[in-house]
């Protein structure tokens, strides 16, 4: 958040002369000052973030996979502050959809998205194409928890094992 605030003054000078020719007044009148500053004013914020879980998959389901994780933002002094979430591309597919987990210690992957909304019809992204931020006011002492709605599509034929992925969230508030 920045705060501009600005000073406007004005103002008459006399100034009296010892001298013989008498008596010299001397009147200044400043048109109008403006003596203005930026600055910056800083929420101070924690976040943090649980990890989705999904738990585990069965490849013979025909139904998807959901789970829910949170991201959640404290901010203990004022004003409050107005974040905006974001989370990236998976560095596995190159991109928001689909995201794709890789098999620890394989190279097969398993599609799988991240969601704003629990119809999951609004993919969690930076921004870009079909992808949608998160935002919200938060007040101090009152933290953000933000849903983070979580899909594996059905009828993924992979292999058994652990499958993961790293995402980077950013928060600008």
């Amino acid at each position: 958040m920045r705060a501009r605030k600005c000073f406007y003054f004005w103002g008459i000078l006399s100034v009296k002369s010892r001298s013989n020719r008498g008596l010299f007044i001397f009147v200044c009148i400043a048109a109008l000052f403006a003596l203005c500053y930026q600055g910056t004013a800083w929420a101070l914020c924690t976040v943090s973030a649980a990890p989705a879980d999904f738990g585990s998959y069965n490849v013979l389901l025909t139904g998807a996979h959901d789970t829910q994780s949170s991201i959640t933002v404290d901010c203990n002094e004022t004003p409050p502050a107005r974040p905006t979430i974001s989370i990236g591309p998976s560095p596995n597919s190159g991109g928001f959809a689909p995201r794709q987990m890789k098999l620890s210690g394989g190279s097969e992957l398993i599609n799988y998205n991240l969601y704003i909304d629990s119809g999951m019809t609004q993919i969690w992204g930076d921004g870009s194409g079909n992808t949608f931020t998160l935002n919200n006011t938060v007040f101090k002492k009152a933290p953000w928890i933000a849903t983070v709605y979580g899909r594996i599509p059905p009828e993924q034929n992979v292999s058994a094992g652990t499958y993961n992925e790293i995402l980077t969230v950013t928060i600008v508030w």
